[in-house]
């Protein structure tokens, strides 16, 4: 049995980018090289040496037309590379197995936009992948309602599967390296740090942040780790892109997410399993795969309902009698959910292995005649 990839690149940028390089690091722990189909390679990745490579070129094409031509170049390449089962991590219509990390309608449904000529081509696109394909893994819970409600997806196609998450990397510290980050990131030991990890500050909800912090003030600092604000504002303070976000996670207090839309978020997993509590909205995908006691959940885009949430916490934390749980007592069964890339690749192995042994029948029992016809 071949298995193949598709994804937008193999390089570290978004989370199917991040999810695509998790599976090839999995496969290649089970002895498989997937053949890889990407617009790009980072080639200074060491995955990039544990598959086969297929690039597809659509760089000489406007941004809103490479979706489609790269679905067409993938039918016929993927019959070239003689690949049993596919995995897509992007929008195409030639997948057997399609990885569902997003929607574009319930995107659009969360955001408040109407739908143009391009967003309709995207959503036509992503009915054929998923009408097509012999199953849908959904990311998230919030992705499987969409499937249902927003593309009419029978609930027996479709199996919910949390993505994998580094659990050797995202680990907590103790209290003396804790201190020593904070140091580091010029975090105060009488700040309550709140870390928002984002590369779209506003869909990732930084203004309702802003505008609750406004309310309460000191002590509370917002630290943005991502791409500059445009407006900079008091007790926010911008970290820059941080490659050790892990280590960003240890060094805070909470990390803070205010989505309106996040199919999933693994931030919150990462965070949480650093032992650094989340503070988010339910429509934060990952929440349901969160233990009570390591997040603070707040109604969805409800100004009064974070700021009566960061209240408390202040409330909280400067009582007399308040004790901080440690990093490790947040992370301990923090995370409902096998993070292990390990496991999450041995189910879509078995997956794959039904699919390749129905279709193996399928052709078995063909008639020959029809396919001399065909």
């Amino acid at each position: 049995m071949k298995i193949g990839i598709s994804c937008n690149a193999l390089k570290l940028s978004g989370g199917l980018e991040r999810y695509a390089i998790d599976l090839v690091r999995g496969f290649a722990a089970a002895g498989i090289v997937p053949a890889l189909f990407a617009r790009r390679f980072d080639v200074s990745l060491p995955e990039s040496r544990l598959v086969e490579p297929h690039p597809i070129n659509v760089s000489f094409l406007p941004g809103k037309l490479r979706d489609g031509w790269f679905a067409r170049r993938l039918r016929s390449l993927r019959r070239a590379a003689r690949v049993d089962v596919l995995i897509g991590c992007n929008r195409i219509d030639s997948s057997d197995i399609a990885i569902c990390g997003g929607t574009h309608e319930g995107f659009l449904r969360a955001s408040g936009r109407k739908r143009k000529f391009f967003d309709l081509r995207q959503i036509e696109l992503e009915r054929r992948q998923y009408r097509e394909a012999k199953l849908i893994v959904a990311h998230s819970d919030l992705m499987r309602d969409e499937l249902r409600e927003l593309y009419g997806i029978a609930d027996s196609k479709i199996k919910v599967m949390y993505p994998p998450i580094d659990h050797t990397r995202f680990t907590p510290v103790d209290a003396a390296r804790r201190a020593q980050l904070r140091r580091e990131f010029g975090f105060a030991d009488d700040e309550i740090v709140l870390l928002f990890p984002s590369s779209s500050h506003e869909r990732k909800g930084l203004p309702l942040i802003e505008a609750a912090l406004r309310k309460l003030g000191a002590p509370f600092v917002l630290a943005v780790a991502g791409r500059p604000t445009a407006h900079p504002a008091s007790r926010v303070r911008y970290l820059g892109y941080v490659n050790s976000i892990e280590d960003a996670y240890r060094a805070a207090d909470f990390t803070i997410l205010a989505s309106t839309y996040e199919p999933f978020g693994m931030a919150g997993i990462e965070s949480v399993m650093c032992g650094t509590p989340l503070i988010c909205p339910p429509t934060l995908g990952c929440s349901a795969a969160i233990a009570p006691h390591a997040k603070r959940v707040f109604a969805t885009d409800n100004l009064g309902a974070l700021h009566e949430t960061l209240a408390q916490l202040l409330a909280e934390r400067t009582a007399p009698s308040y004790t901080a749980p440690t990093p490790a007592d947040v992370a301990r069964d923090a995370v409902l959910y096998d993070t292990s890339v390990a496991s999450h690749v041995g189910a879509l192995l078995r997956v794959a292995q039904q699919i390749a042994d129905v279709r193996a029948l399928e052709h078995r029992f063909v008639d020959p005649r029809a396919v001399a016809h065909r």
